[in-house]
């Protein structure tokens, strides 16, 4: 075989053996926006099939401690987010809309901040109205209890836990608005 054709069909084979990665072609759109896109996928966990309770302690932006033991017996919503990720921004206003909507049935919302100092986190809380707390996790502390469920990078990211503090639900990336409030009522209509 002659070196040219050799070159080719190596070529050839390598190229094709290449698969196709995300992440990679994330980074190689150059676009900046800093964080890696969840997919959208959503799960569903059975009561069955649930494992053990998110046993977690935090500070909340205000220095206020909450511990997972506070929400037993209540639906709780964990969304992780950061003010300068862009579908955080497009879900903040829904999240809202939701937590309000919601408040009756006894389901509580909290944020999990996991880049931002406290100015930063508030005025994007004041820019879309948002009325539930959430915890400074630069840190990482929230995130490492949750990782399990929610890989490390995907932000925005949305729990869905039971009353017993199970995750019930979870959905990686944006958060769409009918879909998390299913995911909320399902939770809540449970006994």
């Amino acid at each position: 075989m002659n070196l040219p054709v050799l070159f080719l069909t190596l070529s050839l084979l390598i190229s094709g053996c290449a698969a196709t990665d995300p992440l990679a072609q994330q980074a190689k759109a150059g676009d900046n926006k800093n964080y890696i896109a969840g997919d959208g996928s959503v799960s569903e966990y059975a009561p069955e099939t649930r494992g053990e309770p998110v046993e977690l302690t935090a500070e909340l932006y205000d220095g206020t401690v909450i511990s997972s033991a506070d929400w037993t017996r209540q639906v709780t919503v964990l969304n992780v987010w950061y003010a300068a990720c862009a579908p955080c921004r497009v879900e903040a206003p829904d999240l809202q809309a939701l937590s309000q909507e919601h408040q009756q049935d006894g389901v509580q919302f909290f944020g999990v901040n996991i880049r931002d100092q406290r100015p930063t986190a508030e005025a994007f809380e004041r820019n879309f109205g948002i009325t539930y707390p959430s915890f400074n996790d630069q840190d990482g502390t929230v995130q490492f209890t949750m990782a399990e469920y929610v890989p490390a990078q995907a932000v925005p990211s949305t729990l869905v836990l039971d009353r017993q503090g199970r995750v019930a639900a979870r959905i990686i990336g944006l958060a769409e608005k009918s879909t998390l409030k299913a995911l909320i009522t399902d939770v809540v209509a449970e006994q």
